[in-house]
This record gives C-alpha cells, sequence and structure tokens, in this order.
C-alpha cells in the first residue's frame, strides 16, 4: 500500500496533465474545422478522443522513450522528482488554457525535465541541444514557409472557387469538406503519436524504477503509459477545448475550407516525421500557428498579421511558458535536495 500512495500523487498530476494537453491539442487539430463551421462542436471531443489513442498506440512509443530517457537518467525519475516535472507542466499548461492559447506541450515538458536535470547535474546536453532544440527551429520555419509559398505564389494562380470559395458554400464542395474533417483527423492522430507522451514518458519510467519491470503481459512500459493517459485527452477535450479551438481557429485569419486543409495535412506530416522517424517531442500548436500566421500574411500583409492581439498573446505565451517551466522545476528541485 505504501508504494501505490507514493506512486499516486504523479501518477494523478500525469492524468491532469494530459486532461489539459487535450484541451490544447483539440484546438491544432480541430481549429481548422472548427473555424470552417463543418463540425458541430459536440462531436469534436469525440473524435479527437479517438484518434489520439489510435495515434499514442500506433506511433507514440519513440517520444515517450526520449522523453524517459533522453534528458534526465530514467533511474531519477523518482516520485518526488516525477511529481516536480508534471505539476510545473500542468501549472504552465492550466494557465495558457484558460488564457485560450493553444500552448505547446512539448517544450514545456521538455524543459521541465530538463530544470530538474540541470539542478541534479544530470542533464544530458547533447540529446537536449543536438537532437531536441533543433527540430523546434527546423519544423515551424519548415511549415511556414510551405504554406507562404503554396499561398502566396502556386495556389493563386489555380482559377477554381473551390481554393477560394468561403464557408457558405461549402455545401457546394462536398469532396472538399470531407477532406478538412479526414485531415483534422490526421492531426489527432499525431497528436497522438506525439504528445501523449508528455505525460507517458516520466510516467513509464517512473513505474519502472519502482516496480522493476520493462514489461507487463507483452505491453512494455511505456506502451501501456500511453494507453491510459491516451484517452484523457479526450476527456479534456470536452472540458477544456472549446476556448483555445475558437482562439486558434477564428481569430488569426479567416481561412478558407481548401487552405484550412493544407494546413492541417502540412501540420500532421511533419509532426508524424519528428514522432516515428526521430523520436522528438515537438510543439504541434506551434506548427499550427505558424501555418496560420503564413496564410495571415499573404492575405493581410507581415503589419497587419503581428499587430493582430491573438498573435502577440500566442507567440508572448509560446515564448514565456517554457522558460517558466525550466526555472520552476530547477528552483523546486533545489529545494527538494535541501538538508532538513
Amino acid at each position: 500500500m505504501e508504494i501505490v500512495s507514493t506512486l499516486l500523487i504523479p501518477f494523478l498530476l500525469a492524468l491532469f496533465l494530459s486532461i489539459n494537453m487535450g484541451a490544447s491539442g483539440t484546438s491544432t487539430s480541430f481549429a481548422a474545422a472548427y473555424g470552417a463551421d463543418i463540425l458541430k462542436k459536440k462531436w469534436i471531443p469525440i473524435l479527437f478522443g479517438i484518434m489520439v489513442i489510435a495515434g499514442a498506440f500506433i506511433g507514440g512509443k519513440e517520444v515517450s522513450l526520449t522523453l524517459g530517457e533522453g534528458i534526465l537518467a530514467p533511474e531519477l525519475f523518482t516520485p518526488l522528482y516525477t511529481s516536480i516535472i508534471l505539476f510545473t507542466i500542468t501549472i504552465s499548461l492550466f494557465a495558457a488554457n484558460l488564457m485560450g492559447v493553444p500552448q505547446s506541450t512539448s517544450q514545456t515538458t521538455v524543459l521541465a525535465i530538463a530544470g530538474g536535470a540541470a539542478a541534479l547535474g544530470e542533464l544530458e546536453v547533447n540529446t537536449l541541444f543536438f537532437e531536441i532544440i533543433p527540430m523546434w527551429f527546423i519544423l515551424p520555419i519548415l511549415a511556414f514557409t510551405i504554406t507562404y509559398i503554396v499561398s502566396k505564389w502556386i495556389f493563386p494562380h489555380i482559377k477554381t472557387k473551390s481554393l477560394e470559395g468561403d464557408f457558405e458554400h461549402i455545401r457546394s464542395y462536398q469532396g472538399l469538406k470531407i477532406a478538412l474533417i479526414i485531415a483534422s483527423l490526421y492531426v489527432a492522430f499525431s497528436v497522438g503519436a506525439n504528445n501523449v507522451a508528455n505525460a507517458a514518458g516520466p510516467i513509464a519510467s517512473l513505474f519502472y524504477n519502482e516496480f522493476g519491470i520493462a514489461n507487463y503481459n507483452g505491453w512494455s512500459i511505456s506502451m501501456l503509459a500511453l494507453m491510459i493517459m491516451a484517452p484523457f485527452f479526450g476527456f479534456g477535450s470536452y472540458l477544456l477545448g472549446f476556448k483555445v479551438t475558437r482562439s486558434a481557429g477564428k481569430e488569426i485569419v479567416d481561412i478558407t475550407p481548401f487552405y484550412a486543409t493544407l494546413t492541417s495535412v502540412i501540420v500532421a506530416s511533419l509532426l508524424l516525421y519528428a514522432s516515428i522517424v526521430k523520436g522528438v517531442p515537438t510543439s504541434l500548436v506551434q506548427l499550427n500557428g505558424a501555418c496560420f500566421i503564413a496564410l495571415s500574411m499573404t492575405k493581410t500583409g507581415k503589419k497587419s498579421t503581428f499587430s493582430n492581439k491573438t498573435v502577440k498573446k500566442f507567440l508572448t505565451v509560446w515564448m514565456v511558458a517554457p522558460a517558466f517551466a525550466f526555472i520552476l522545476t530547477y528552483g523546486l528541485t533545489l529545494i527538494a535536495n535541501l538538508p532538513l
């Protein structure tokens, strides 16, 4: 019973984190479809939850291993340090959700773990600075560049109403409507492949340390942790997802159904590459935001885009929250190591 009570706090924190990540991840998956007014609000949490579970099961293991072993040695994921890390991530993400800003859970998680590792003198520098952080710059730049090029110089030369038809006329393009829904599901699948590991990775290492087993009935501890956490993403989507979905879907740029589909495909493809090929936790919300900003720049110009209050709020939170997570985890870990 003692070990159960010891593990209860970090486990509950991981569940609460999953709920908050579900809220944030909903916006990146369904903001486009919601902005296009082709999905009713009640269906979004259900569809999101199903696809997240599928993504975590099929493609989530590599990212989970990176977070559970690549930044901090797995044997250091004790109940105390795991609780500190998860508490920091959860507080950062919960504040962003209350503000209606879809936050980068991956960056916050990585820097929270890095903060604890730095305080313990055990930070795996090579993984952090040469594998993870470079991808945080490369992927958003790719998302922005691809979106900007096709929306500025390629698709404007294609004369078809399906590219520029507004939301009121989407019923005239049934195929496009279906494509946008499929693209939204594709993004949700990518969320499962990458973001569930933010909660599952530390928990998997913690459980391995406490119980000394790597597998249970043929399932790895990492996969079991992913399957436990994934359903709570859907629950978080239902509780908190609507506000951040509205912010991302309707307050940056008026986006046509075609460009909403394009954005979803670009974002999901880059995230799956990071998840399955590289095993790198990366920011889906920033990929999505980069695409929306690129579209806004092609439609309204650079000055108008960066004077947008929502864009300013997003950029500020994206910079502050991960740094806050590092500093808070670093400080709490130092306090936890002070002699009594």
